[in-house]
């Protein structure tokens, strides 16, 4: 979240409400609706480490509105992150660390774990679909849900090929 909003302010200050609205519009229904609190307690932080720096902005039919602007400090941590790759492949995978660890614990077995991930899968797959075939995403929102699919579709053949493998 830190910087998703660096990148925001990087265009140029806003308040708080105006980041949360701009990454829903951004990135569309697929990108998980960030909590107003969550962004408010980021930006916090983010003034405290030195990254933005907020004044209040008078309104007249409002009350005052706090509008933070990204610092020279903020502009580099955001160039170190935009430099820097994205994450790898999940190794340490957590679905897999259940499916390998449940059943020696006599918890749960494995084609049932596999079966609940694979519904699992499949549900949000669906919700997916559903969003990408809605005509008003642009570019950016299409993209995430084409990503979000294409990893899906790979966890999918790996719950398949865990199943081949495994029992």
């Amino acid at each position: 979240m830190r910087q998703h909003l660096l990148a925001l302010l990087a265009k140029e200050p806003a308040h708080g409400y105006e980041l949360k609205l701009a990454l829903e519009q951004i990135f569309g229904e697929a990108y998980p609706s960030p909590n107003i609190g969550q962004i408010y307690v980021t930006l916090k932080r983010l003034e405290q480490d030195g990254l933005v720096r907020s004044e209040y902005v008078e309104q007249t039919a409002r009350p005052d509105k706090k509008v933070y602007e990204l610092t020279a400090a903020g502009r580099d941590a955001l160039q170190v992150w935009v430099e820097e790759p994205g994450e790898g492949p999940r190794v340490r995978d957590e679905f897999f660390v259940k499916l390998i660890l449940a059943p020696m614990a006599g918890l749960a077995g494995r084609p049932e774990l596999i079966n609940r991930q694979r519904r699992h899968y499949l549900g949000i797959m669906r919700d997916l679909a559903g969003l990408a075939a809605a005509p008003h995403q642009d570019a950016p929102a299409r993209l995430l849900i084409e990503g979000a699919m294409l990893h899906l579709q790979a966890d999918l053949d790996w719950l398949e090929r865990c199943q081949e493998e495994l029992m």
